[in-house]
């Protein structure tokens, strides 16, 4: 095997010297210039597994080579090196294109982590077609933002309604990156109950509360030298979104009880059905950690956004199901009208309980009990299934409301009390509206 090849482009000499010899040390032929013009040239005429720079150069700056890179170098990642602290400059080379950044002065050891992470990139992205089923133009652009952004190591944050499939998304980034080999830990940040919250995400040192038996290692270092999912992050409480975004920012963290800060080598990918935008403006979700999460953007269609994709997703998920059934005519035409509020986990429940009270080999349309939804092109319900409900929900809520005021609003009781988890019970509190 060749020896991978990095150009280093640093005009003071001290630091320009401790990066080739770092970078030699790791059996890696590195040269070293001093000025964008040079890196130009060099990058014009010869091929790089790697290209370290530094922001302030003598004819420009490093996001000035980042951006002409991803036009005339494509393929190579470049790492950009910042001044301490500065967050803004770091997310702008990301968003333009940078593999990653590493902030002066320089950790060695998180310098070879992007090396040898970088490193891993040769060679084509994996195909995830078999993974992420669907035709129509939305899903092949999905597909070719996954593999742009699989290349980088920028927090990306996934958008999309619920049921679109935006962990599955968050796996295949991960998949098809350099992280593969490492842990892929998703975490949905709303079933973590608050007071539980650091001790999860950051871990804790035996006897630092009552109940620390012993050390644990928290959900943030469980993901080194992988990926970290933070589905329904608009759930976190303002004073954990504080203690996130410095573990973004520093890449360290501090377990409960301990005294020092401790290296946190995982990329951070989030999702959320919200509007962060609007939980911003209402106070409700932190500026700078919404612009810290969402350098890249990754939006997941609703499936009614999808065209003739339902019926593609249909078929796949009977295979799935080991069903020998069939979707006839009228079956395929009630797919296409409907506008599936719960997207595609409401088309797996759905083709799930068909096959399973199907007695032929052929679903009908009647087969489907679809739900009423506006413009889906079916029957209203019925008066007596609306009145049923809410007799159901009216005994949901007394039931819940009792259990409350019998453990004094103590919901982890509460729950317990009614056999539910902490998350269920927290659903139907809000589906339900009694908080209000």
């Amino acid at each position: 095997m060749s020896q991978p090849q990095a150009l280093v482009i640093d005009d003071e000499p001290d630091i320009c010297e401790l990066l080739t010899l770092t970078l030699r040390r790791m059996n890696i032929h590195a040269e070293a210039v001093v000025d964008i013009a040079s890196a130009k040239k060099l990058l014009s005429s010869r091929r790089f597994d790697i290209c370290l720079t530094d922001m302030r150069l003598p004819d420009g700056d490093g996001l000035e080579l980042v951006e002409w890179m991803q036009i005339h170098a494509a393929g190579i990642p470049v790492a950009v090196i910042t001044a301490h602290g500065n967050v803004e400059t770091a997310v702008q080379a990301l968003k333009l294109g940078a593999f990653d950044f590493i902030s002066k002065p320089l950790d060695l050891n998180h310098l070879r982590s992007i090396v040898e992470n970088a490193l891993k990139l040769k060679g084509d992205p994996r195909n995830q077609r078999s993974r992420l089923q669907g035709d129509s133009p939305a899903m092949q652009a999905l597909r070719d933002m996954i593999d742009k952004v699989a290349r980088s190591q920028a927090p990306v944050h996934v958008s999309g309604e619920s049921g679109t499939g935006k962990e599955l998304v968050a796996r295949l980034i991960h998949d098809s990156g350099p992280r593969a080999d490492g842990p892929f830990v998703a975490v949905n940040c709303g079933a973590i109950p608050s007071e539980l919250m650091e001790s999860e995400f950051f871990g804790h040192r035996k006897g630092s509360f009552t109940g620390a038996v012993h050390d644990k290692l928290g959900l943030v270092q469980s993901a080194d030298n992988g990926t970290l999912f933070l589905d329904e992050i608009a759930d976190l409480p303002l004073a954990m979104q504080v203690k996130l975004l410095r573990v973004i920012q520093e890449k360290t963290v501090r377990p409960v009880g301990s005294s020092r800060e401790e290296p946190a080598n995982a990329r951070i990918l989030s999702a959320t059905h919200k509007n962060l935008g609007k939980m911003v403006a209402d106070g409700e979700f932190r500026e700078d950690l919404y612009y810290r999460i969402n350098v890249i953007e990754l939006h997941v269609p609703a499936l009614r956004e999808r065209g003739n994709d339902v019926l593609i997703l249909a078929e796949h998920l009977l295979k799935k199901l080991s069903a020998n059934a069939t979707l006839d005519d009228s079956a395929k035409k009630a797919l296409l009208r409907y506008a599936f509020p719960g997207n595609v986990r409401e088309l797996e429940n759905m083709l799930e309980r068909a096959v399973t009270l199907c007695t032929s080999g052929s679903l009908s349309a009647a087969d489907l009990h679809m739900r009423s939804t506006r413009g889906a092109g079916t029957e209203p319900e019925s008066v007596a299934s609306t009145n049923l409900r809410n007799r159901v929900a009216d005994v949901q809520r007394q039931a819940i409301v009792d259990a409350l005021e019998k453990t004094r609003y103590n919901k982890t009781a509460a729950a317990k009390l009614l056999g539910l988890s902490f998350r269920q019970l927290r659903y139907r509190i809000k589906k339900l509206g009694i908080d209000s």
